[in-house]
């Protein structure tokens, strides 16, 4: 059963959407993170069910990390949506340390790919259902400006100067 539900945040109304799952904290597993206006996100379908109390887990790590708490999440994430190339580079994501950036290139060297595959990896931080849990928004171009982000430059600015400030503390 797919459930989901809202929570504020300083990026906008997020939906969580999840599957149930007997091992995960509350019961669900968090299968995607939208923001509003992101482009291919989330969108609420007939025959979800809203299921706030399934994600009290998840929102408080949510509000850990947006109060400068928490710098990674232990949420289960729901598995078998991506590509086995996009799997490569959104596990490659995961170990990108808070409060720093790689370019493409790097994430394209740590997975193996030729440096001709940072588009396609680009292209795989794009299809990223889970922004910020999964952290595709410390991905930055090779001249260290901000590129491409499905929620909006300005809450990829907003993400990385929160964890640049409360690393700092």
């Amino acid at each position: 059963m797919t459930l989901y539900t809202t929570t504020d945040s300083p990026l906008g109304e997020l939906l969580l959407v999840g599957e149930e799952s007997a091992t995960a904290p509350g019961g669900t597993a968090l299968a995607s993170l939208s923001v509003p206006g992101q482009k291919g996100g989330a969108t609420v379908r007939d025959g979800w069910t809203r299921d706030d109390a399934a994600f009290a887990a998840i929102t408080e790590e949510l509000r850990g990390y947006f109060g400068g708490g928490r710098t990674g999440f232990g949420v289960e994430c729901a598995v078998g949506r991506g590509t086995d190339f996009q799997r490569r580079v959104w596990q490659a994501l995961d170990s990108v340390p808070y409060g720093t950036t790689l370019t493409y290139g790097e994430i394209a060297a740590r997975i193996g790919a030729p440096r001709a595959a940072v588009r396609a990896v680009g292209t795989a931080i794009g299809a990223n259902p889970l922004l910020v849990v999964r952290p595709c928004h410390r991905v930055i171009g090779a001249s260290g400006a901000l590129t491409g982000y499905a929620g909006g430059l300005e809450r990829k600015r907003l993400l990385l100067d929160l964890e640049s400030r409360h690393r700092a503390v």
